[in-house]
């Protein structure tokens, strides 16, 4: 585990730099890492959660575990994003399975000292508050996408600035966008193309390089059915 690179992301971190000097020193001692390679599982189901979760670098899946090799990915995560509060808070076996879509690494903030923060540092408590509205946003708009989407419209949410901050250029295959959203590589292929007529998003070598994020809130919004409107779930 490379210290250096857990300690500088965690300074990173606005409540972080608001702790008690003590109280960094110890984080920064008790943090752990977590790698793995593609396709490996970083985290199991069912296992006791250690603690609260950041992808410190890489890129990731949640999914629900499944014996029939079809396991239900749920949402995706890139280098910066925690994970992980509710288990943590509760200090319940996980739910759900971590793969590594990407060689990863994950940082872990252990129970003890996550429960410590939470009962004493009121920026810790507003930044995993902010966290979990984000996440429910997240998960009431997949549902409404799986209840009443389109093909296009469950990966224009996919691609959406709710899951990814804004950002104008990724680097998803269609693979990676298929697995995230629910779907085979050949449908997440025709509803790229779909989206891509539209100028939405542009593709290169079978690969989402770049979207309009505005656009694709203009044709998230203009989908909804017109007596229930999309709403705008997150901060």
């Amino acid at each position: 585990m490379d210290r250096f690179q857990v300690a500088r992301f965690l300074r990173m971190q606005p409540w972080f730099t608001l702790l008690a000097p003590a109280m960094q020193d110890e984080l920064l001692r008790c943090a752990c890492a977590v790698h793995a390679r593609k396709g490996e599982v970083l985290l199991q189901a069912g296992e006791a959660a250690r603690g609260w979760y950041a992808v410190l670098w890489g890129f990731v899946k949640l999914q629900s575990p499944s014996h029939d090799e079809q396991a239900s990915a749920f949402l995706a995560l890139t280098g910066g994003e925690w994970f992980g509060e509710g288990s943590a808070m509760k200090d319940e076996p996980r739910r759900y399975e971590v793969v590594a879509l990407r060689d990863s690494e994950l940082l872990c903030l252990p129970g003890p000292q996550f429960r410590a923060l939470l009962a004493t540092s009121l920026p810790f408590n507003h930044a995993v508050m902010r966290h979990m509205n984000l996440r429910l946003g997240q998960a009431m708009a997949i549902i409404e996408a799986n209840r009443t989407g389109s093909l296009e419209e469950r990966l224009a949410l996919y691609l959406s600035r709710l899951f990814w901050h804004g950002l104008r250029k990724l680097n998803l295959s269609q693979e990676e966008l298929g697995c995230l959203a629910g779907m085979s590589r050949q449908a997440a292929n025709r509803g790229l193309a779909g989206l891509a007529r539209r100028g939405l998003v542009e593709l290169r070598f079978g690969r989402v390089v770049q979207v309009d994020q505005d656009a694709l809130g203009q044709f998230l919004g203009a989908a909804a059915p017109a007596a229930e409107p999309m709403r705008q779930y997150g901060p």
